[in-house]
């Protein structure tokens, strides 16, 4: 029993390490690639990021809303982090489609 908890332990920080790495990576090479653009290029890049933050933002406050307003009638709208990533980028499809598969599922 305890071979197998200590062996549980020894994958979890294996994996834990490993993806630590690869954060560590990623954001070495933004800055990287950050330290390489002019500051033209910068600002566009953080107005495009600051615009689908916002759409994130706004699709759970949506989600929210959906999710109280139609829990009153019995269907529960799901609040996850893919959900709100396909309203983001979908719009106003991305949300029938989550209504639809909360009102059918």
């Amino acid at each position: 029993m305890f071979h197998e908890i200590a062996y549980d332990v020894l994958i979890i920080t294996k994996w834990g390490v490993l993806v630590k790495v690869a954060i560590g990576i990623s954001i070495a090479g933004l800055i990287l690639l950050f330290l390489l653009m002019d500051k033209k290029q910068v600002k566009k890049v953080f107005e495009r990021l600051s615009i689908y933050w916002f759409r994130l933002a706004l699709a759970f406050l949506v989600l929210f809303i959906m999710n109280v307003a139609a829990g009153f009638i019995g269907i529960y709208v799901p609040v996850n982090i893919i959900s709100g990533i396909v309203i983001a980028v979908l719009g106003i499809p991305g949300f029938v489609s989550i209504c639809a598969l909360a009102f059918f599922l």
